[in-house]
Parts: structure tokens; C-alpha cells; sequence
């Protein structure tokens, strides 16, 4: 039995096996067997992987794509945009400049106007105005601004110091025996016992009183007046009391025993006798000290010594408007406030402690004090004592009248910007401007409920609304993100010069605090290991890359020893070599500086092994991505990390060029600021010709 065929097409046999064209045909039916074969046939069953394919290329190729299309499809005013002496302003704030069209103001939205740079007309910063910023309400809500008015406000200035319980020297009293004899009592016979004024204190028998007393009762009795009255004086002058003398005159006898009084109230500090004992004429016998006021003596800083008097008397009161007050406080009675008065400014300083000694007198009721207690004393100086403010008070509004009131006018402390030149205040011009003025301030006060305040020397005026809270964030606008220039009217980046050059668009962000940020991820750690990380500091993959500075570290067991990594992207690296990466986590804990590290330019690494590596991670580029990459040499975000020491080198489009970074953690570093990180790399492809040249023969 025959085997049928199949229809064939014309020209074509059945025998189809085979790579080869059945024997017989034509040159045209040979082509036509091949295209038969070749598209309808076989390629046709891979049209799916072909799709797939031209997806793919498409999603990698994104970027480059939309940056061509952006290219190819820019309006012919683009080229005049990107000239030197085109730029674009809002019409509504003058002070929004762009170079691109596109854009639209960050103020009110609305589209850009096109003109020729040197057409605008800034206005100059006023004198005292070194910059000026517009926020919009969005970002001062963001920032937290918070304003008030300058006015005149009670302040005090406060001067710390540590002193000493003393005995009030003026209260001190010896009792001395003015007469020689022999104690035949004593009624005081402990130290530390209590005495009212004119009590007894001993008996002395006294041979010479004896006489004394008899000539007076001789006189008595021959009513010699001239007689009296000398006997009188010389018993007065030996201590007896017109009270004893009368005692003696009334009883006509002779008494040879002298009473010997306290001169003042207080207690006995020291018994210098006893009972029976003889004693010359002036010997002392008890020393008495009265404790209804005591001295604090304290050391000044002689910093502080401008605000003390030159001239302290010793007879102001606490009621005298030139006594300074001060109070204190002690370990013993915490909570109690002792109130008192500076009594005294020593004339020298201690060259040792740099010190002055100070001393105040306050009362002591219930002897509460005690000499010996350490005590912590302020000092609180009015602002009409301090010379800078009455010079300053001349040209205030309203004179000297509220200075001698204790009122001035003043800052906050939360509204000055310190810059170590310049001390600065932020002024609201107007709604949401505001301009950074000048000022020159007294010393730190203190005012009402305790807050912190300047008193304002030159600078603002009464009715002046400042920016009391979130004043450096307004700062951080003008000075720690160069982009807020375009911003300004007429105002710069720190000096009030603007660069007409270099237009940059606004970002809402400023830079960050690298050891804030450091530290706030070190706390994500547990205090063992956040220990190790602060001794291990740095990187074992990429050397010069604090540990914290990425994120998080990484932590892993190497052959029993903790490691810190900066990244996830470097745990590849460091599982590859675990013998070398402990080594070098080793030395980085004796305190060893990371190799290549410098503070002035990116150090290629030195190992052969290592340039090898890098060479092969940027073999695994494209030809034109490798020469860009050799070109760019380090990352933007970790300068001194070279390309492809990470591994193949992640190319990014930012700002319409190829960007290239050392890892994954850095790309989202890099996207979060296109406009800087482009400018590195602008830098950095710059000093790598700059050092080729150099290296050149």
C-alpha cells in the first residue's frame, strides 16, 4: 500500500527533513524555502521570549530612555535656557529663580517667566541685614516658627557660686578678766552653751578690786563728790556695772568679787578657764558669738567680676537700693532660701583659682545656719548696675527710666543665632519674610518664671516681631542649604552676596548631622554591642566609613568574633576572607586609622589584589559605562570608596547624567539629593583628570 502525502506548497517535494532544501529547486524556490523555514516556521515559536526580551530592555533602560526623549524633544528655548543669560522668575515673588521653565514657584504655583539674567532689579539688604528669607506658611508650620514682639521685660543677672558658713566677725565677742584674781566660780562652764546679754558668766575675787571698792565707800562716807566719781570711774573701767557699783554703795560693804558679764546674746565658742583658776589682768576668758546673722563667703569666677561693684561700703542695708541681693540654699535645709546682701569684694584675686572672694551677711533666724555649712549662693546683679546696659539705656526710646525700673529690653534665648561673628535675631518683615539682623547683646539674664533672656544692646526696636521659637531653622535655610539662595530677596548664603552663576532649585530638606545621625543609630543597638561598635569605629570593608554613618550596623559572627559592618552590602565581602576581615576589625580596635584614609583628597587602595578586583567589577560594565565609571573613579556618597571595590557599580540617572555608586545603600542617599550628588560627581571626575595629568610622564 502507497503511503499519501501531503499537500505541498508550489515548487516544494515532500522530502522537508533535514537543514538542507529539497534537491530540484530553483534559485527562487531555494530563497523561498529558507524564509519558508527560517521566519513562518521556526522564529515564530520564540515570539514570546522576543517580547519578553524587549520588555526587559526597556524597564533596565528606563532611565536612558526618558533622558534621550527629554533630549530629543526639548523645545528649541531649552538650548537658550541652558545659556548663561537666560533664567526664569515668577512674576508674583521676584526672588524665585530657575533656570528651568518647567519648574513653577514654590510660593504660589504658578508658571515661570522667561527673561535675561541682569534684568532684575534686587533690592539691597538695608545696613545691620545680613540675609533675608521668604517660607511659606506649609514650611513654617513644618518648622515650627513661633513669633513675639521685643519689649521691655524685668531681668536680673544671675552670678553662681559655692561658699562657706562664717561666723559674723562684727558679732564676735571675748570676755577678758580686767582685773588679776582668782576664779572662785564659774557659771558657764561648757563651750557651746547659750547666753542672754548681761548674764553672769564666772565670779573673780580680786585683791585690787578690793581696795577700789573701799576707797569708793570712803568717799561715800565723806560725801566727797570729786572722790565718788573717780572711784566710780575706775570700777567702771574694771568692768563692774553701774548696777553692781550701786549694790555695793547701798550696802556700805566692801565686795571683793568682780561679776563678769556677756557683753551680747549668743553661745559660748570657747572657754579658755576653769573654776579656781588665777588669771592675769586681760587674760581671756570666754569667746562669745552671736548667730542671729552669719557670713557666706564665696569665690567669683573673674569672669564675672565686671559685674560686681568697685566700691562696696560696709554699712549698706538690705533696704539700700545700692545693696545687691543674693540668696542661698544648703545640702542641710534643701528647699529653704536664705535672703541676705554682698557685704564685701575682696580687692585681690586668687592667681591660683582665677577667683575672687566675695561675702554676703544674711540674718539667720533660729540660728538655722551654722558656720562651717556649705551653701550655694546667687548673686542677683539689676541691669542698672551693669555699665553696657546704662550706655546702651541713652539711646533706648524711652531712656534710662525703665533701666532704673530693672527693665530692659531683651531676646529670648531660643531667638539667637550664634554664629561665632555674628550674633543674629531673625526679623519678620513681613508675612513669612524674614530677615536676619545684626544684633549686639548683653549678658545672659534672667527674666520672668526663669526664662532665659538677652538684654538688646543695638540692633531692633520696641514692637519688633522676632522669631522666638524654631529661629534656626530659619537659619538652616540661609546657611546650612546653599539651595534657599534662590529663595532670597536680594540675600546670599551667609554674607548677603548673591552668585548670580549658579541658580539652584529649593529643597525642603537640610543637610543632616552626621554624628547625630551616627548616634541615633547606635542606639538602635544593645549596649554590649553598641560598646564594641564605639571601639571598633569604622568599616572592615569599606575602611574609611564610620560604623553608623549608613544606618544601622550589620552585625555577624565571624569564627566566634563579633563584626560591625556599615551596610548589607558589604557582608558578601566580609564572608569571603573571614581571617582578613577579623584581622582588620583587630587593628581598627587598637585605635588604628584606616588605611588610605586622608583628609584631603580619596587615596586609591594599594593592594594589587584589590586594584584586580576592582578592574573585574568594572569589566561587568557596558565599554561606555566602564570609561564613565573609570572616568568618575570614587562614589559620590562615600568619597573614599573607589568603583567597583563593592562589587559591579550601580549606575543611576540624576540630573540628566550617569551617576555611578559604590553599592546599594548609597543609591537612596544619592536620589534623596540629585542636584549635589551630581555636583560631586562633576568634582570628582575633575580630580581624577587633575591627578591623571599630574601622574602623567
Amino acid at each position: 500500500m502507497s503511503t499519501p502525502t501531503r499537500a505541498s506548497s508550489p515548487g516544494l517535494t515532500n522530502d522537508e527533513g533535514g537543514l538542507r532544501p529539497p534537491p530540484g529547486l530553483s534559485a527562487l524556490g531555494r530563497a523561498w524555502w529558507w524564509f519558508h523555514f527560517l521566519v513562518l516556521v521556526k522564529l515564530a515559536r520564540l515570539r514570546f521570549i522576543g517580547i519578553l526580551v524587549a520588555i526587559g530592555f526597556v524597564i533596565t533602560q528606563w532611565d536612558t530612555l526618558i533622558a534621550y526623549h527629554d533630549k530629543w524633544t526639548r523645545p528649541a528655548h531649552s538650548a537658550h535656557a541652558a545659556a548663561s543669560d537666560v533664567e526664569y522668575f515668577c512674576p508674583m515673588h521676584p526672588s524665585v529663580v530657575r533656570d528651568n521653565g518647567k519648574e513653577k514657584c514654590p510660593i504660589c504655583f504658578m508658571p515661570l517667566s522667561r527673561r535675561k539674567k541682569g534684568n532684575q532689579s534686587e533690592a539691597v539688604l538695608p545696613a545691620g541685614v545680613v540675609n533675608r528669607v521668604q517660607l511659606s506658611p506649609y514650611r513654617l508650620v513644618l518648622a515650627g516658627v513661633r513669633t513675639s514682639q521685643v519689649t521691655a521685660m524685668p531681668v536680673t543677672k544671675e552670678i553662681n557660686a559655692i561658699g562657706y558658713v562664717e561666723f559674723n566677725e562684727r558679732k564676735l565677742k571675748t570676755v577678758s578678766a580686767r582685773v588679776k584674781g582668782r576664779l572662785d566660780e564659774l557659771f558657764v562652764n561648757e563651750t557651746g552653751q547659750m547666753v542672754a546679754a548681761d548674764d553672769v558668766l564666772a565670779s573673780l575675787y580680786s585683791p585690787d578690786l578690793n581696795v577700789t571698792v573701799q576707797n569708793l565707800l570712803d568717799a561715800q562716807k565723806r560725801n566727797s563728790r570729786e572722790l565718788i566719781a573717780s572711784s566710780r570711774h575706775r570700777l567702771q573701767l574694771l568692768g563692774i556695772s553701774d548696777q553692781q557699783i550701786d549694790d555695793i554703795v547701798k550696802s556700805g560693804k566692801a565686795n571683793s568679787h568682780l561679776r563678769i558679764t556677756t557683753p551680747i546674746s549668743g553661745h559660748v565658742i570657747k572657754k579658755y578657764v576653769r573654776e579656781g583658776q588665777y588669771v592675769e589682768e586681760g587674760s581671756p576668758l570666754y569667746d562669745v558669738a552671736d548667730l542671729s546673722s552669719v557670713w557666706i563667703q564665696a569665690q567669683v569666677y573673674e569672669d564675672d567680676m565686671a559685674f560686681l561693684p568697685v566700691d562696696q561700703l560696709h554699712s549698706l542695708s538690705a533696704d539700700d537700693p545700692a545693696a545687691l541681693a543674693v540668696t542661698a540654699t544648703t545640702q542641710a535645709l534643701p528647699g529653704e532660701v536664705f535672703r541676705g546682701r554682698l557685704d564685701l569684694v575682696y580687692p585681690h584675686v586668687d592667681q591660683q583659682s582665677r577667683t575672687v572672694t566675695v561675702r554676703f551677711e544674711l540674718p539667720n533666724p533660729g540660728h538655722k545656719l551654722r558656720p562651717g555649712m556649705t551653701a550655694t549662693v546667687t548673686l542677683l546683679v539689676p541691669p542698672s548696675h551693669l555699665a553696657q546696659l546704662r550706655q546702651a539705656a541713652a539711646a533706648w526710646p524711652y531712656g534710662t527710666t525703665e533701666l532704673e525700673a530693672g527693665r530692659v529690653l531683651v531676646v529670648p534665648d531660643s531667638a539667637v543665632i550664634d554664629t561665632g561673628s555674628q550674633t543674629i535675631v531673625y526679623r519678620e518683615a513681613s508675612p513669612g519674610v524674614f530677615e536676619g539682623v545684626q544684633v549686639r547683646l548683653g549678658p545672659k539674664m534672667i527674666g520672668p518664671d526663669n526664662v532665659r533672656l538677652y538684654p538688646l544692646l543695638i540692633g531692633l526696636q520696641p514692637g519688633d516681631t522676632i522669631v522666638s521659637s524654631g529661629s534656626f531653622l530659619v537659619d538652616a535655610e540661609t546657611r546650612l542649604n546653599p539651595a534657599a539662595g534662590s529663595i532670597y530677596f536680594g540675600g546670599s548664603d551667609s554674607g548677603g552676596t548673591r552668585n548670580d552663576t549658579t541658580v539652584t532649585t529649593v529643597r525642603p530638606s537640610t543637610p543632616e548631622d552626621e554624628d547625630r545621625k551616627r548616634q541615633a543609630a547606635l542606639q538602635k543597638l544593645a549596649p554590649a554591642d553598641r560598646t564594641l561598635v564605639e571601639k571598633q569605629r569604622f568599616c572592615p570593608i569599606l575602611e574609611n566609613s564610620r560604623l553608623g554613618s549608613m544606618g544601622t550596623p550589620v552585625k555577624l559572627t565571624l569564627n566566634g568574633q563579633s563584626v560591625f559592618l556599615c551596610c548589607p552590602a558589604c557582608e558578601a565581602e566580609a564572608r569571603k576572607d573571614p581571617e582578613q576581615t577579623i584581622e582588620k576589625v583587630n587593628r581598627l580596635k587598637t585605635g588604628a586609622e584606616p588605611a588610605g584614609s586622608s583628609s584631603t583628597s580619596p587615596v586609591a587602595p594599594k593592594s594589587a589584589a584589590k586594584e584586580e578586583k576592582i578592574q573585574a567589577a568594572l569589566a561587568k560594565l557596558g565599554e561606555a559605562d566602564r570609561r564613565l565609571a573609570e572616568a568618575q573613579k570614587f562614589c559620590p556618597i562615600l568619597a573614599d570608596s573607589r568603583l567597583g571595590s563593592m562589587g559591579k557599580p550601580i549606575k543611576l540617572m540624576l540630573e540628566g547624567q550617569p551617576v555611578f555608586v559604590c553599592c546599594a545603600a548609597c543609591e537612596e542617599a544619592a536620589r534623596a539629593q540629585p542636584k549635589e550628588t551630581a555636583a560631586r560627581v562633576q568634582q570628582l571626575i575633575k580630580a581624577a583628570a587633575t591627578r591623571d595629568r599630574k601622574a602623567a610622564p
